[in-house]
């Protein structure tokens, strides 16, 4: 006798499906809201607390107090508005300013030859996007990036979020006058799937995806509401099925609704839980060329404890698998088993210039490939070539 049967409460979800998000529920989840005193915020603006770096210089040299800020941020970020505002990050914009001027010659190099980056979320050529930008900036301009990222408040909110440890990964983007708003969406890592997808992975996944990734963004201008910084829906991380809903036409009705925007100067920055409904708004302005560098923060704990090469495995079981799919040894049930096992499943990390995402938010990962080879009969050869292709794809 199940749980059910006894006359207990209905157990808690295991499995998310788009169809069953409750856009009621998500409601709720807005309005109940856990209320706790922050003590370091200067203001709150649309129930989005706002920090000014200039009055915590004296917190981050405390141990004590800036542990104390430290979960004051991890709590906003967690169950509070899930995103905070950090006023003057840069008080010196020089660091900025010089870090825009190397974005700008990459954007242009890079649309002189034609790789130009696409966005995962607005249509191809409708910004300019520089995908790692972390790397090019180091390589380009190493005192730059040095002076940039020597920023004790980004390290700080960092570790609120991650612990130490984390890996820094950035992408600029620059949206011109004009510029079409993006939809609602969340971010990496389930964010970055289709719903299909999504919905494979199990409820907890869902809950425990946020904690591996912070979210922030530099402004690398000023940003008047005109030019269209960040729409955000506070609290909306707090909902569960969330990497669902964020697709679905009713809750992106209700995202531009109740959404809110904050104007940024250049050097201030803000960030956000992954799980939060947001967008990069419209530019409706005429001169603002409205830049950030889009921080993206890992945990250090995403990554497996062995390095296996997947694409020496790859080659070795295909034509065992070929044959047993030939002569019905396995089913194709057993065959996607045994891809599992063999070949990397995910599509990131990879250099989004020479691999970008392949009609969807993300690029095609080996096991697909691999699939597509024994759905297709390839030779060998061809399969190697394609690996070798995906690979080289892969590489920086």
């Amino acid at each position: 006798m199940n749980a059910t049967e006894q006359g207990s409460e209905t157990p808690a979800k295991n499995w998310y499906r788009e169809s069953e998000c409750s856009l009621e529920a998500f409601a709720d989840q807005l309005r109940n809201r856990v209320d706790r005193e922050l003590r370091f915020p200067v203001e709150t603006e649309h129930e989005v607390p706002i920090y000014d770096c200039r009055a915590l210089d004296e917190v981050l040299i405390d141990p004590v107090r800036q542990r104390t800020l430290q979960a004051e941020w991890a709590n906003v970020l967690l169950d509070g508005a899930g995103v905070l505002v950090l006023k003057n990050v840069f008080r010196d914009t020089a660091p900025v300013d010089e870090a825009t001027r190397i974005f700008e010659e990459i954007i242009r190099q890079e649309r002189e030859s034609g790789t130009h980056g696409a966005d995962h979320f607005a249509k191809a050529g409708a910004n300019d996007r520089i995908w790692n930008a972390q790397e090019k900036l180091c390589l380009q301009a190493p005192s730059v990036f040095a002076r940039y990222f020597s920023n004790a408040f980004i390290a700080c909110v960092a570790q609120a979020w991650l612990g130490p440890g984390y890996q820094m990964t950035a992408q600029v983007n620059v949206v011109r006058p004009g510029g079409e708003a993006q939809q609602a969406h969340r971010d990496y890592h389930l964010g970055f799937q289709t719903v299909e997808e999504v919905q494979r992975f199990p409820a907890h996944v869902h809950k425990m995806s946020p904690f591996l990734t912070l979210q922030g963004a530099v402004a690398h201008s000023d940003m008047p509401i005109q030019s269209g910084p960040t729409k955000l829906l506070p609290f909306s991380q707090r909902y569960a099925e969330g990497y669902l809903a964020c697709r679905r036409p009713d809750f992106r009705n209700f995202f531009e609704a109740h959404c809110v925007q904050l104007p940024l100067a250049k050097g201030d920055a803000l960030f956000f839980n992954p799980a939060l409904f947001h967008a990069a708004g419209a530019n409706r302005t005429s001169d603002v060329q409205r830049m950030a560098n889009l921080l993206q923060v890992s945990s250090a704990y995403g990554r497996a404890m062995e390095t296996v090469d997947r694409m020496r495995m790859c080659e070795a079981v295909y034509p065992i698998l070929l044959e047993y799919q030939t002569d019905g040894k396995l089913t194709s049930i057993d065959i996607d088993f045994v891809i599992a096992c063999t070949a990397e499943g995910y599509a990131f990390p990879t250099n989004l210039d020479r691999d970008p995402p392949a009609g969807g938010l993300a690029p095609t990962s080996q096991q697909a490939l691999l699939r597509r080879a024994l759905d297709e009969t390839w030779p060998q050869s061809m399969l190697r070539e394609a690996l070798q292709l995906q690979a080289w794809k892969r590489t920086s």
